[in-house]
């Protein structure tokens, strides 16, 4: 089967991440088994409750709990939802060498590459072990990786952590931490504001500071990155009740993307400090930063084996990327992580997703390479 029409039966599954995934995973298990791969399920319920599946596929069959892998390949199954006027969302659709579809980029056209590098393979003939690694629930936290992480089924020297990456070896990205913020007030009717505090006002006084934070961290570079600092983003923020009446809170949520090597921590460390001296100045300013994730980034030498060799493979230098993946996860289960896969970040998420034809067929070409290179007999 072409890698296509194995990408074009993974985009017809509606796997979002509010939906469950059981489906695709299932769908992915009978192809893991079909190339001679022995699955493992990993099942849980996410927080509304709903079943999840996450599959490693692992060569040889006698593979045990907890083994270590030589190279793990890694794909997340769940999609970010998609228009409903998007009328061929789950049926791959080819127009000017482009294949489009939710998940097509992010991350579909990725696993269907690796499924089309293992077929031809005498899987059980490899030398050392391999696993495919099918995940949930990326697109809202890397959760299901999380929970592989603390798991830890296998252990893994390498692995290829699928993402577009236009097939540029990623060696590096940052983290992706969160906050909510929460500054308090007293109501009162706006005509007399003595009688009260604006949470509005006391809030942009904490946003003037936080800015302030933000051009801090730029002393702290990784010039690796561009932009080679952490940075900061407010996303959303809502507060008051009435036109005319004094704001009693306002909530905004910070977001946060740590360099690698720098404590994920470090920047709501320096908002509580802010919120001090804001307390200094006025001894009823009520404010909590209640961080809700923290993600560092990660980080891979530029000469480990694996980045030589997606390099080589490739002809490309490897770089960085600012987005989050599950490299972190998989640097936790031990591996050097390269973040790689056909598709450019910048088309995935948006309506028209897709992913060009050549780089999809190459994405599987370098796969196959990669997996006679590490668990073939090449590898030292």
């Amino acid at each position: 089967m072409s890698v296509e029409e194995i990408l074009a039966g993974l985009v017809a599954i509606d796997s979002t991440s509010a939906r469950s995934n059981v489906e695709v995973v299932k769908h992915l298990a009978a192809r893991a088994e079909g190339l001679g791969l022995s699955t493992r399920l990993y099942p849980y319920a996410d927080e509304r409750g709903v079943e999840k599946l996450q599959l490693v596929a692992v060569s040889p069959k006698d593979f045990e709990e907890g083994g270590e892998v030589e190279l793990a390949l890694v794909g997340h199954t769940d999609t970010v939802p998609f228009d409903p006027a998007w009328a061929e969302a789950l049926t791959l659709t080819e127009r000017g060498g482009r294949l489009y579809g939710r998940g097509a980029c992010d991350t579909k056209g990725f696993i269907a590459a690796a499924l089309a590098a293992l077929e031809g393979l005498n899987v059980e003939g490899l030398a050392r072990p391999l696993a495919l690694v099918l995940t949930a629930d990326e697109e809202v936290g890397c959760l299901g990786a999380k929970r592989l992480a603390d798991a830890k089924p296998f252990r893994a020297r390498a692995a290829v952590v699928g993402e577009p990456t236009s097939l540029r070896p990623m060696r590096a990205g940052k983290g992706y931490c969160l906050a909510e913020v929460s500054v308090r007030g007293r109501e009162g009717h706006s005509a007399y504001p003595a009688l009260g505090a604006s949470a509005i006002m006391r809030a942009a006084r904490l946003l003037n500071r936080i800015e302030a934070v933000a051009e801090e961290l730029k002393g702290l570079p990784h010039e690796a990155f561009d932009p080679p600092h952490t940075t900061l983003n407010v996303g959303l923020i809502r507060g008051g009740t009435a036109k005319n009446v004094i704001a009693g809170e306002c909530r905004f949520t910070l977001e946060w993307r740590p360099v690698p090597g720098q404590r994920p921590e470090l920047v709501a460390d320096l908002v509580r400090r802010e919120v001090e001296a804001l307390r200094q100045q006025d001894g009823d300013f009520d404010c909590e930063v209640f961080v809700t994730r923290l993600d560092g980034g990660a980080e891979t030498p530029s000469d480990a084996p694996l980045v030589s060799a997606l390099e080589e493979l490739t002809a490309r230098t490897a770089g960085t990327v600012a987005f989050g993946t599950e490299a972190p996860q998989l640097t936790e289960l031990g591996a050097d992580a390269v973040i790689f896969g056909p598709g450019d970040i910048r088309v995935a998420h948006r309506t028209g997703e897709f992913v060009p034809v050549e780089e999809l067929r190459e994405c599987a070409r370098i796969l196959r390479r990669t997996i006679e290179r590490f668990c073939g007999g090449e590898h030292q």
